[in-house]
């Protein structure tokens, strides 16, 4: 199970990556947004690639498919979001601040998730330490972003 943890860390370095590699790709292009059809293509292609090569390519049945809740259906319009925010916005903040900000405010979100049990996590309590966690690094976060 510990491989699992050292697959995540490297996901937050292709993270922190990402946003150059996407405002790159915009600065090329003559409509920034245009480039999110090239991220969009290129992330679904690998998504479609991963799970032929692994063979956990599968459409649930009728009965599953209604026993997603709705808002389930809206992951990809989140995603969306986040690419267009480094195309538009990663250059001009800079990569420190946009994934300080980036990683904070889904911290600081996640602890919220997680205490209420919302949008499908399991409950784990905001503790008196892991609100200090997330107040830390808001405060990191803002060195990052103003030094």
């Amino acid at each position: 199970m510990w491989y699992l943890y050292g697959v995540v860390l490297l996901a937050g370095i292709a993270n922190a990556i990402q946003p150059g590699q996407n405002a790159a790709l915009a600065k090329g292009f003559s409509q920034p947004i245009a480039a999110g059809l090239v991220v969009g293509i290129t992330t679904a292609t690998t998504v479609l690639v991963v799970g032929l090569v692994t063979g956990r390519l599968s459409w649930p049945s009728s009965g599953g498919m209604a026993s997603i809740p709705w808002w389930g259906w809206f992951g990809g319009v989140f995603g969306g979001g986040i690419v267009i925010t480094q195309l538009l916005i990663a250059r001009e903040i800079g990569a420190g601040a946009f994934l300080g900000l980036l990683v904070t405010a889904g911290v600081v979100t996640s602890v919220l998730l997680d205490h209420f049990g919302w949008v499908g996590f399991a409950v784990h309590p905001a503790t008196p330490w892991r609100i200090l966690g997330g107040i830390l690094m808001v405060g990191g976060v803002a060195l990052v972003a103003l030094f």
